[in-house]
């Protein structure tokens, strides 16, 4: 792969050697209008990427390099941020200063103010304190078939979380039209062991993840509350909500099911899938499967797809709703670049993958 091409859009990757760095690499690297320019990270900085990633060898074998505003800014003229929750913040001010346009991964900037934010990362924000509060307000969430014209227009853009993108794709056209209670929605979501990260983890090792299936984060998890504000802000009202991520013994994919109540008991779940299907019919990513078929994560693995099926109890009325999608493609490094394809003004899905390899 040659990293310098003067007809593309530059891009430089902070955090590439970690799990979604080098999904934004591999992605890119197939990418028809995306050259990347630049290597960032601290862990792994002064070492040569082959080195680092003998399973994704690139022709020139970069260095990985300190991510310096200045040199980035030189090389780049978007930054796509892989690092963990509190440091992009400490990065993307000094970027933007420069006029280079900023995809952040982590967390930093999904909430609208930094006391939220502070709320639910506490731990992250007691060193280095951030001042960029202003920032936290003009941020864009990142929901690429949802509000493209704002991504369109964004200096900075935030990524959606992988359960929260699961979550409020299917979700979102519901509560817009009021189809749905505000009340007693209840998403039980199951996720892969690398949604914890490259970093070893004892929860995540072999010996405790194999032939397991566990709850975690069972009250109180931090995507809850993203997903809980997103619900709010097409609402118009406070919407709560239940949220029990699981850990199941697979590397990738993300199976959400979601229940809530109808406000009308004679809509059927015909009827549901015409609405969510009115919704996102000229997206090529977001696919509703018909009324009986219910997705499975092998379907979407390595793809930027989200399957959506759509279900109703009539004796209870209550509407279920199933999606599913790779934690690490549409719900995290895909989906990051779907972003970027719309900041450059090109169609959301150009060069990501939507064919998955089966079985």
């Amino acid at each position: 792969m040659n990293l310098i091409n003067n007809n593309a859009n530059r891009v430089a990757i902070i955090g590439a050697s970690g799990y979604g760095g080098i999904q934004l690499l591999r992605l890119l690297n197939d990418h028809p209008f995306f050259k990347v320019t630049f290597l960032g990270g601290e862990r792994t900085s002064d070492r040569r990427w082959n080195e680092v990633s003998p399973f994704l060898q690139l022709e020139d074998d970069p260095i990985i390099k300190k991510p310096d505003p200045d040199e980035i800014a030189e090389n780049s003229d978007y930054v796509l941020l892989s690092l963990p929750n509190g440091i992009s913040s400490q990065l993307s001010p000094e970027l933007l200063k420069r006029n280079v346009r900023v995809v952040d991964l982590s967390a930093d900037y999904r909430y609208r103010s930094l006391t939220e934010w502070k709320r639910y990362y506490s731990v992250e924000s007691n060193a280095p304190q951030r001042t960029d509060d202003e920032l936290c307000k003009e941020s864009i969430y990142g929901l690429p078939e949802w509000n493209p014209h704002e991504i369109k227009n964004s200096s900075l853009v935030a990524c959606p979380g992988c359960f929260p993108t699961a979550s409020l794709f299917p979700l979102l056209p519901f509560i817009n039209q009021g189809l749905i209670e505000n009340d007693g929605i209840i998403i039980d979501a199951k996720t892969g062991t690398s949604g914890g990260g490259r970093n070893g983890k004892e929860h995540l090792l072999l010996a405790e993840a194999s032939e397991a299936i566990a709850p975690y984060g069972v009250i109180g998890h931090r995507h809850t509350s993203e997903i809980e504000q997103q619900l709010t802000d097409v609402s118009g009202k406070e919407i709560q909500i239940q949220f029990t991520p699981h850990l199941v013994p697979m590397v990738r994919g993300l199976l959400a099911t979601i229940y809530c109540r109808l406000r009308d008991p004679g809509l059927t779940a015909e009827d549901a899938q015409t609405v969510i299907q009115s919704v996102y019919r000229n997206y090529k990513t977001i696919e509703i499967l018909p009324v009986g078929i219910y997705p499975s994560t092998k379907w979407v693995r390595y793809t930027n797809k989200l399957l959506i099926s759509v279900q109703v109890d009539k004796r209870n009325s209550r509407l279920i709703i199933l999606s599913a999608i790779d934690n690490l493609i549409k719900g995290q490094a895909g989906q990051a670049i779907q972003n970027l394809n719309i900041m450059a003004g090109l169609k959301d899905e150009t060069g990501l993958p939507l064919k998955s390899y089966y079985p």
